[in-house]
């Protein structure tokens, strides 16, 4: 029989995690930032007109804030093939089992986590946040636009209480070019 594990969501998982659980909390990832460095070809760009969505990158010192979610056995298979369809299409992500503390109680639990792998092709961590705000604002695929995708990631942090100078520049950036 498949066993309890907890999912962490940082991005698009928060507040749309597809998958069957049992409970929610707010978490924190040490050592992983949240940045939009990849490349989105499948939900929120094209391979004609890429868009960016977030992805957890190893950053000495760093603290993500997000949502765990607690997948019990009889819900486990069937969320863990959901999760490796949804986020390792591209190969752009491990994924690993590390250390998430939950905010509520204190907890260290074991969580499931998608980190980029910054050796990928879809990686764009070199990109400045004029440039990541210029794709963003333009780009759409099969889940939707790119800037739908960063305003509800915004909205996320904001409900979590969470500030993200990064994130925030970003959405000002986007937000002043227009719908074009």
């Amino acid at each position: 029989m498949a066993e309890e594990f907890w999912v962490f969501g940082y991005g698009s998982l928060m507040w749309n995690p597809g998958f069957d659980h049992a409970e929610r909390a707010s978490a924190e990832l040490d050592g992983y930032q949240r940045s939009f460095c990849l490349s989105s070809v499948r939900y929120r760009g094209t391979k004609e007109y890429p868009g960016l969505v977030l992805a957890l990158e190893p950053t000495e010192g760093a603290c993500c804030r997000g949502i765990a979610f607690r997948v019990p056995p009889e819900m486990a298979t069937e969320a863990l093939e959901y999760l490796r369809e949804r986020e390792l299409g591209t190969a752009s992500y491990f994924e690993k089992r590390l250390p998430l503390r939950l905010l509520e109680s204190g907890e260290t639990v074991q969580a499931v986590c998608y980190v980029m792998d910054t050796q990928h092709e879809q990686y764009r961590g070199h990109l400045c946040v004029e440039e990541r705000a210029t794709i963003i604002a333009k780009a759409v695929g099969p889940a939707g636009t790119n800037r739908e995708y960063l305003s509800k990631t915004v909205e996320n942090l904001e409900n979590l209480q969470v500030e993200e100078p990064t994130i925030r520049k970003l959405a000002d950036l986007v937000a002043g070019m227009g719908d074009d």
